[in-house]
């Protein structure tokens, strides 16, 4: 509900075209309407399937609030932080020779790196229905606190780092040498549905990583959820990266976005501990 509210006021301030302020506003009203009213029902009539409709409701939300980022994409951009930033890119990839390294296992390695890239959509359904599936319903709340503020802290900063991904930036510059299926159909999603505000904080990184630490932390008893997880998350930064997607500086925010969200979770569930206690 803060993440909406704050992009509704943020389109009033930021000069952006018409009718996009009138439509945060809207849009972003019937949002938070909907999580109230959802909570109002199960408050009201104590069903389970406004509970479990609860669990899933952020679910398309998260897609919603990257798009709305993209309604406050800057006119033009100057390029300036890119320029900063790809420094340390070619010195990863080439003068340390991390493309070199990944491309020894092609075209096996660079496939896996673009398919964990893609996966990393499905990173918090798959965290949610493992807890289905091994009956921990409950500590739901507890992952999506911690998924939704790992990934809204960097959509929030977005518009004061205005920035494009390398491979806009830089056609042709330190890119894979070879293609594969994933690579193809990561771009061609990218073509639809990415946005050009900024690529700072990497989001793709804060929520690969917020997943693993969520799930190593809320369900200890399976710890094979959380490792698969966090291998997963090292393969999206590395991948981010190698695939021209993010800048290392990125993939680096966007792993200590991760490590602040578990730090506030931490916190948060201490202090519910003790008041329960």
């Amino acid at each position: 509900m803060g993440y909406f509210s704050y992009v509704a006021v943020l389109a009033q301030v930021l000069p952006v075209r018409h009718p996009i302020p009138l439509l945060a506003v809207g849009v972003n009203m019937a949002v938070v309407g909907g999580l109230l009213l959802l909570a109002w029902a199960e408050s009201l009539r104590g069903s389970p399937f406004f509970s479990v409709l609860r669990d899933w409701y952020p679910a398309p939300l998260m897609l919603l609030a990257y798009r709305e980022m993209g309604w406050l994409a800057p006119a033009h951009h100057r390029h300036e932080l890119e320029q900063a930033w790809v420094i340390w890119d070619r010195k990863l990839l080439n003068d340390w020779g991390l493309r070199a390294a990944i491309e020894l296992f092609s075209p096996v390695l660079p496939a896996l790196l673009e398919l964990a890239y893609l996966l990393v959509y499905s990173t918090p359904l798959f965290s949610v229905f493992m807890l289905y599936v091994y009956r921990k319903r409950q500590r739901v709340d507890d992952f999506l606190t911690l998924f939704l503020l790992a990934i809204l802290v960097p959509y929030s900063l977005f518009p004061y780092f205005p920035s494009e991904p390398p491979r806009k930036v830089f056609p042709g510059e330190l890119f894979p040498s070879r293609e594969t299926f994933f690579r193809r159909l990561n771009w061609e999603l990218l073509e639809g549905q990415g946005i050009h505000t900024s690529v700072f904080p990497s989001a793709h990184v804060a929520g690969g990583f917020a997943a693993a630490f969520g799930m190593m932390r809320l369900l200890p008893e399976h710890p094979w959820v959380g490792r698969f997880l966090l291998v997963l998350a090292i393969m999206i930064a590395v991948a981010v990266v190698y695939g021209r997607y993010h800048y290392v500086v990125d993939a680096l925010a966007g792993l200590a976005s991760a490590l602040a969200a578990l730090g506030v979770f931490s916190l948060l569930r201490g202090g519910r501990a003790e008041a329960s206690s």
